[in-house]
């Protein structure tokens, strides 16, 4: 019976010490694979940030993004290159940084999402500056004031006010801060009307040039170029009915760029390189700030 016991005794430590080994070993199994986990993070963080303001230098090129349509802001000359005050003022920053400029140009509903793939460095395309807009870009310091007007085509005489849009046809840009304001501030107050997004200006123009549409909102210095090409029979009516301010946008958490552009942007102003780049594309100079 001694003996019985004695060998269930040494069975039973060697049953311990084989499960202290195993729990031992998914221990360190378990340790080795969450470290190869962080570090795997670690690296990938590391190789997704950097200073992107020397990567742009580096490159000798600032990419940016604008829609190519848009005149006289940004738009193709017969060469097909691309022209206006939005692409002077990419061109002259782009100097100031000791680079070139690189231009893509697309809907403007699409530059958002392809600045965030990485596709170029900045958007110059009279991006307004929103506090929606800022969660997920960040912007330089305004470089253009604009004041947004009802327009309708030369005969109407029943919308005056954003009040008379109630029951009609309203034209804007897909994926524009006019969009964002029309469904979600004069919507609500004024009642129901339809509103039918466009890509570009001129399309709009020319549906509420034929009676498509009933209005448009926009500002007066956009539509200009494109009314005295083609002939359109339009009119702004009423007051301003709001004034929007358009920046630099840029991915988020990068204040070495940021910085470099703010500080292009007042130089510009500073030594008069900014007042001969918007006489030159509205006629005048700009508006005290």
């Amino acid at each position: 019976m001694k003996l019985f016991f004695q060998r269930k005794s040494t069975l039973t430590l060697a049953l311990v010490v084989v499960f202290t080994l195993v729990l031992s070993a998914c221990g360190n199994a378990a340790s080795t694979s969450s470290n190869a986990g962080s570090t795997g993070s670690e690296e990938a963080a590391t190789s997704s940030s950097g200073n992107e303001l020397e990567q742009i230098k580096s490159a000798g090129v600032l990419k940016v993004g604008l829609m190519g349509t848009y005149a006289p802001y940004n738009y193709l000359d017969s060469n097909k290159q691309v022209i206006g005050f939005d692409a002077d003022i990419a061109n002259e920053v782009a100097k100031r940084l000791g680079v070139k400029v690189e231009f893509t140009t697309q809907a403007f509903s699409g530059l958002i999402p392809s600045l965030q793939a990485g596709k170029f460095d900045a958007i110059i395309s009279q991006v307004t500056i929103t506090d929606e807009r800022k969660q997920q870009l960040d912007f330089s310091d305004p470089y253009i004031t604009n004041q947004v007007k009802i327009i309708v085509n030369e005969n109407n005489t029943d919308i005056t006010k954003l009040a008379d849009f109630k029951g009609k046809n309203i034209g804007v840009g897909l994926g524009t801060n006019d969009e964002t304001y029309l469904r979600n501030e004069v919507l609500p107050q004024v009642g129901d009307f339809t509103i039918k997004t466009y890509n570009d200006v001129i399309t709009t123009l020319q549906d509420l040039n034929v009676g498509r549409i009933d209005a448009t909102i926009n500002n007066i210095y956009a539509l200009k170029p494109v009314v005295e090409e083609n002939g359109f029979k339009i009119k702004a009516v009423g007051d301003a009915i709001k004034s929007d301010q358009a920046g630099i946008a840029i991915r988020k958490n990068n204040p070495e760029l940021l910085e470099s552009l703010n500080k292009a942007l007042k130089d510009m102003k500073d030594d008069g390189t900014y007042n001969t780049i918007f006489e030159k594309w509205f006629g005048e100079q700009p508006p005290a700030e």
